[in-house]
C-alpha cells in the first residue's frame, strides 16, 4: 500500500436530500473508512468551497444552485459524519489538484482518490494530477456519481488514461485485509 488517500469532497452538499445529491453516499461510509484506517496518517480529506464572489464560469453555475450560496447553507460545506471536523484542503473548483495537494502528495506524487462524484470532482482532481505528473489510482469501488451510469462513464474514461491513473479497488488497495 502506497500513496496519499486522498477523500474527495465527502460532505453535506451530496448526502441524499441535499442540493447535490449523490446515490450511494452513505454507502461510502464504509469502503472509505476502511481506507482512512489503513492508510493511518497519509489520508487527506478535501472540501468544495463555495466563493464569495464567484467569478467566470461560476457566476451563472452558482446561479443554477442558489440554494448552496447563502448564509443558511455554510453547514453544507462540512464533512459528513464519521468525519466531521476533520483538517481538509479547501477548493472552490472541481478538481481538488494545486500547489498544497501537490506538497502533500511530496515527491512519490502518487495519489489514490475516493468520494464524490466520481463524474465530477474526482475526475477533475485525477486528469489534473495526472497532467502534472502524479501517478493516480482511483478507487473505484469507494466512489459514487451522480447516477449509477455517470459512474461507470467516468471510469471509463479515466481507464483510457492509464498508465497514469489507474482503476482500484479497496481489495487491490489493501491485499490481506478483510
Amino acid at each position: 500500500m502506497s500513496g496519499l488517500l486522498v477523500v474527495v469532497d465527502m460532505q453535506h452538499f451530496f448526502a441524499t436530500g441535499q442540493p447535490w445529491a449523490v446515490p450511494g453516499f452513505e454507502e461510502l461510509a464504509r469502503p472509505i473508512g476502511t481506507l482512512v484506517a489503513a492508510f493511518g496518517d497519509r489520508v487527506l480529506f478535501t472540501r468544495f468551497t463555495v466563493p464569495a464572489k464567484p467569478e467566470g464560469s461560476w457566476i451563472p453555475y452558482y446561479q443554477a444552485w442558489p440554494q448552496v450560496t447563502g448564509p443558511d447553507s455554510a453547514p453544507l460545506a462540512d464533512l459528513a459524519p464519521p468525519w466531521a471536523g476533520r483538517p481538509t484542503l479547501d477548493r472552490p473548483t472541481f478538481s481538488k489538484w494545486g500547489p498544497e495537494l501537490a506538497a502533500a502528495a511530496g515527491p512519490a506524487r502518487e495519489l489514490v482518490l475516493c468520494g464524490v462524484s466520481t463524474d465530477c470532482c474526482v475526475l477533475a482532481t485525477a486528469l489534473a494530477a495526472a497532467d502534472d505528473g502524479a501517478s493516480v489510482r482511483v478507487v473505484a469501488d469507494a466512489c459514487a456519481g451522480v447516477d449509477e451510469g455517470a459512474h461507470e462513464r467516468a471510469l471509463a474514461l479515466l481507464a483510457g488514461f492509464a498508465p497514469q491513473i489507474t482503476l482500484s479497488s479497496v481489495a487491490a488497495e489493501l491485499p490481506g485485509h478483510g
